[in-house]
């Protein structure tokens, strides 16, 4: 079976289970695992940030980040197409009372200017409104097709929220995705928000967690937001000595990713019946559309399911392939050929139920 449902599926490799099992461990809830300490110290520091904190998952982190920014009856502005609206379950308006204004997302991630001034009421003063109290961006963008927002944009974004007086948080679960695909240095990137997520289990290999990182005061208010949100971990060092073998040894292979994601892409794109934007395959994601009349997004995943290749479906009709370290180049080809087979052989009955979304 080659697995493209996402880059979640990645195992922890021989070394980084062999790091777990040594790691030295403490009490985390009273800050007393070792391992878990050293994670958080060198996650705030490859971001140059003044402290982090370790969470089960990126979900938890995102949603402890705006739950410790935003007051109860305020507005996060999030993007209409961001993880954090579309799979995140509405969290932050359950638990803290914080309201979504989803705003349009743009082809390459972006959120306009113009779109967000819209969100802001031009009396600021007007009891009625729910007033913005935080700007969410996500980086790479997911359902964008892993794009990367550029520095221009993000320091554009940042000057916007300083003169709106709202922070800006990052949604970053594959950020050092975007710096090793640009070569721009994680913390240059990370310099223009307040806070950061990441996530150490997508395409990192490490098998649980995520990291938020920002000033020491708002990471004090994510550490009781964690603990709130039933977050609050024991002997965490051992899952944590994983993260830190991802942050000094799994960043720099995601250039491996890269190319695969490229020489599926450019394959497919050639293939009469895909539509691929080669555009936005800028990282290890690669969303493409069934034209072929004979199929429906549908019946196409099936049928590759069912010659074993897995890719999950996003949306607008568009399927997804993402590519990781448990992806070896030899079955990039692989999947091509599938895929081949499929035009070649038409549709398969859609009685079986079992089709991996």
């Amino acid at each position: 079976m080659i697995d493209l449902r996402s880059d979640t599926l990645t195992q922890p490799t021989p070394e980084m289970k062999e790091a777990m099992f040594q790691a030295k461990l403490g009490d985390d809830v009273y800050g007393e695992d070792p391992t878990v300490n050293q994670l958080e110290i060198f996650s705030a520091d490859l971001l140059k940030k003044e402290a982090a904190c370790f969470m089960p998952s990126g979900t938890m982190a995102n949603l402890a980040s705006i739950l410790s920014h935003c007051p109860r009856g305020t507005k996060a502005l999030v993007g209409n197409e961001s993880d954090i609206y579309i799979y995140e379950a509405g969290g932050a308006s359950v638990c803290g009372g914080v309201v979504y204004e989803p705003i349009s997302t743009q082809p390459d991630g972006r959120l306009l200017l113009s779109d967000l001034e819209l969100a802001f009421p031009e009396d600021m003063n007007d009891p009625q409104f729910a007033l913005p109290s935080l700007l969410c961006l996500e980086n790479t963008h997911n359902r964008c097709g892993g794009v990367i927002l550029s520095p221009e944009y993000l320091e554009e974004v940042q000057a916007f929220a300083n003169k709106k007086q709202i922070p800006v948080h990052m949604d970053g679960a594959r950020l050092f995705h975007a710096s090793i695909s640009t070569g721009i240095p994680v913390d240059v990137i990370a310099r223009h928000a307040d806070s950061i997520q990441f996530c150490l289990s997508k395409g990192l290999c490490s098998p649980i967690g995520s990291m938020v990182v920002g000033s020491e005061g708002f990471i004090e208010r994510v550490r009781r937001w964690r603990k709130m949100l039933g977050g609050g971990m024991r002997q965490a060092g051992a899952v944590a000595a994983a993260g830190i073998y991802s942050l000094q040894k799994m960043i720099s292979r995601l250039q491996e990713d890269h190319q695969k994601a490229r020489r599926f892409a450019e394959s497919l794109s050639q293939l009469p019946g895909i539509k691929v934007n080669l555009e936005t395959v800028q990282t290890n994601i690669v969303l493409f559309k069934i034209q072929d009349s004979r199929f429906t997004w549908r019946s196409f995943q099936h049928a590759l399911q069912q010659k074993e290749l897995l890719v999950s479906e996003m949306g607008f009709g568009r399927l997804r392939a993402v590519f990781h370290h448990d992806v070896p180049f030899s079955e990039v080809d692989k999947a091509l050929a599938v895929v081949e087979d499929v035009l070649a052989e038409g549709p398969v009955s859609l009685e079986d139920d079992s089709v991996v979304h």
